[in-house]
């Protein structure tokens, strides 16, 4: 209508909340020799993140299989694993490994190894021995705690003077946790001086190409996480007028030792929220939990996401009024699916690493709805190129480059590995290795630099051929590899999963990919199957399980 102002945009807003004098001012600060823009005020170091959760005294914190801790007796918990940790002799800067589930001692744990200097190591719960073996050698844990299902494996592979510490289960030479953590007497911690650049956790990266590197984050990463989830939270109310809940609770279905369940674990706790967890993923559950907790909000990867949709559209009865929001991250979102996601609440996405400790770049609410194809705007604190791969030459505006990034939620490097740490971070910018361009800002990632296809010296991106698959009727899942072609180098290949009974026609495939993207980018050979598709703890596709099913 004429003569009506429109409204601030995000951007506009976000600038507000992280000018001088704001709730999130920004200002300059070196680290580590790199000039970045960091976060003046509130948390500058976990320990500030706990101190804070005493203003919520009996509000429920961890939600588990029908056990309730309040966050007055998480931070009971918290202070006596410090008192443990100190017993045992661990000093500022030793590690504490932790391999779990989702249950709910992860957070005290974690908690209690940061407020006392520790630097806390989760390690993959799916891993093999081997790759149990490679984690602990390589961190050298002080401790090591690990639940009933992998207390045996860790124990076979840990030295003999270091401690395993058993979660919800026994094991030969394990200390029960509830004899490690004694009694249970107040909140006062232990006094050890923290700074912002210390480190706190070592994250394993997935090994998809080698064996995993141990990214080491600091109190900043995470800190900085915290900061840039209010500053969502903040600009969101602020557009649409909407109040945040007074109680907040979040379904985390992100592994923990995973960076994603990591950093929501920890700005759950900074946020006050209700933290619900599940042994495995199952969606009539989740449902279950988000009506009887009356959770707020979802995190989860796609097919989680996906799930979800359809157990709600299942159960009509099911009231989930409480719920606000549904994030997703891990993997490529299809835009069919941001689209059902709106209809039940705020849909948003995470883009991020291990090395960006969780997202660096964030799409949410109508933003998301209009360009579902975009992870969106770095967080106010980061910075963000597309440059050439081979060169580092920055590419301009518009223009498919590798994404590198730059900000104060950087990791440091990987532990014990230089060369793997020259290699990945250039004077402060971190090389993510996905392919991606900035329009306006704006970023949008086409597919990972080794998950393009070059067919006949076409480049075939993944990820946006899956997406068009999704919308064909029948399909519930997809993914992309390429294969070897004596003529073309490769050929694009395809595995579909459908409902029984429903199968796809191969030719709607071809043509849906044809007329959207181009004929070079269809699928030559595509496989149905009403099977899931190999993925690993976090969601993401394993394609070299796919590539040799082609033969």
């Amino acid at each position: 209508m004429a003569g009506v102002e429109a409204g601030p945009t995000r951007t506009e807003v976000i600038e507000e909340l992280t000018a001088p004098g704001g709730p999130s001012e920004l200002g300059e600060a070196v680290v580590r020799g790199v000039g970045l823009r960091v976060h003046v005020t509130g948390p500058q170091v976990l320990r500030d993140v706990h101190d804070a959760t005493a203003a919520y005294g009996d509000r429920p914190f961890t939600v588990y299989d029908g056990e309730r801790v309040t966050f007055a007796e998480h931070r009971a918990r918290v202070a006596a694993l410090a008192r443990r940790y100190a017993e045992a002799g661990l000093r500022h800067g030793d590690r504490v490994a932790i391999c779990l589930r989702n249950y709910p001692e992860w957070a005290p744990l974690c908690w209690a190894a940061w407020v006392s200097g520790l630097v806390v190591v989760p390690l993959n719960a799916w891993w093999q021995p081997a790759e149990l073996a490679h984690a602990v050698g390589d961190a050298a844990p002080r401790l090591v705690v690990a639940d009933g299902e992998r207390a045996a494996a860790l124990r076979s592979v840990t030295p003999d003077d270091v401690d395993v510490v058993v979660v919800r289960g026994a094991a030969d030479g394990c200390v029960p946790f509830e004899r490690f953590l004694g009694e249970v007497i107040d909140e006062s911690l232990p006094d050890v001086a923290l700074h912002p650049d210390d480190d706190a956790f070592i994250l394993y990266t997935s090994g998809t190409t080698g064996r995993p590197k141990g990214a080491v984050g600091t109190h900043r990463n995470l800190c900085t996480d915290v900061h840039n989830r209010r500053i969502g939270v903040a600009a969101t109310a602020r557009l649409t007028g909407a109040v945040p809940p007074s109680a907040p609770g979040l379904l985390l279905t992100f592994p923990i030792f995973h960076v994603a369940g990591l950093s929501g674990m920890v700005t759950a706790t900074a946020g006050g929220s209700t933290l619900a967890t599940q042994y495995r993923w199952d969606a009539d559950d989740a449902l279950r939990l988000i009506t009887t907790h009356r959770l707020t909000t979802v995190s989860g990867v796609p097919t989680i996401a996906r799930d979800l949709v359809r157990a709600i559209a299942a159960h009509p009865e099911a009231d989930v009024s409480s719920l606000t929001g549904i994030g997703m991250g891990g993997a490529p979102i299809p835009p069919e699916l941001v689209r059902r996601v709106a209809g039940l609440g705020s849909p948003s996405n995470g883009y991020g690493l291990t090395e960006t400790t969780a997202a660096i770049a964030f799409n949410v609410g109508d933003d998301y709805v209009d360009a579902p194809d975009a992870v969106g705007r770095p967080v106010p604190s980061a910075d963000v190129r597309a440059v050439d791969p081979d060169t580092g030459a920055d590419l301009g505006e518009g223009a498919v480059g590798e994404l590198w990034f730059r900000g104060p939620n950087v990791v440091r490097g990987y532990w014990n590995a230089p060369e793997a740490t020259a290699a990945a971070f250039v004077d402060g910018w971190f090389r993510t290795g996905d392919l991606g361009r900035v329009d306006g800002g704006v970023i949008r990632v086409v597919d990972r630099l080794k998950d393009v296809v070059i067919r006949g010296g076409e480049n075939v991106y993944c990820a946006a051929v899956e997406a068009e698959l999704l919308e064909v009727d029948g399909v519930l899942d997809a993914a992309v590899v390429g294969i070897p072609n004596p003529t073309l180098g490769e050929e694009v290949a395809a595995v579909v999963v459908h409902a029984p009974g429903v199968v796809p026609d191969e030719a709607a495939l071809r043509e849906r990919v044809a007329t959207r993207i181009a004929a070079f980018a269809a699928p030559t050979r595509i496989t149905t199957t009403t099977e899931a598709l190999p993925r690993n703890a976090v969601g993401k596709v394993l394609k070299r399980d796919l590539r040799d099913g082609f033969g």
